[in-house]
């Protein structure tokens, strides 16, 4: 039995590079409601369809309040428990509220930032294979190099909710 919500369909949003968060041309996504969570262990539910769908490297924590970016990977963020206002793209960019069950994928490049988060929020982190993560601090220079590095990212085998014939691999493509 799959975890994923029958017809799971992302948001996609573009975000502009902003001189200081380069984004991507790849769409931003997130999954609203798409995981049906095991309450007794919702960390596990995210994690186990991540690995299912070939995405590693998978901890457990919060988003970090201060605006960043990843220029050498692209990452999952699967909601387990609670909720938070996160900001995705940069300062210019847009606030979500997220909340368990949600995924949302995050090009490379792809800025974020926890604006408020309820005190039991926790996500599941996770990368395509072969990836590096490093956080990269927004500015001008940062910015600079990860214009060459973005583009060097490959891209996912699969999407990481709804596998090889998922969103991300119509949308990314």
């Amino acid at each position: 039995m799959s975890v994923v919500r029958n017809n799971a369909e992302p948001l996609a949003i573009v975000f502009e590079d902003d001189g200081l968060v380069p984004n991507s041309i790849l769409p931003f996504l997130v999954y609203q409601g798409a995981v049906a969570l095991d309450p007794k262990n919702p960390e596990e539910t995210i994690e186990t369809l991540f690995g299912a769908n070939r995405w590693g490297g998978t901890w457990r924590n919060g988003v970090y309040d201060y605006l960043h970016y990843h220029s050498t990977v692209h990452e999952a963020l699967g909601v387990a428990r609670g909720h938070a206002r996160v900001r995705f793209g940069g300062d210019h960019g847009q606030e979500l509220q997220i909340r368990a069950g949600d995924v949302a994928i995050l090009p490379a490049g792809t800025g974020h930032q926890c604006i408020k988060a309820s005190d039991d929020f926790c996500v599941i982190g996770a990368y395509p294979p072969g990836s590096n993560m490093e956080i990269t601090r927004a500015t001008p220079e940062n910015h600079a190099k990860a214009l060459k590095t973005i583009p060097k990212v490959k891209l996912p085998p699969a999407d990481p909710v709804t596998g090889g014939d998922g969103a991300l691999m119509r949308l990314w493509r």
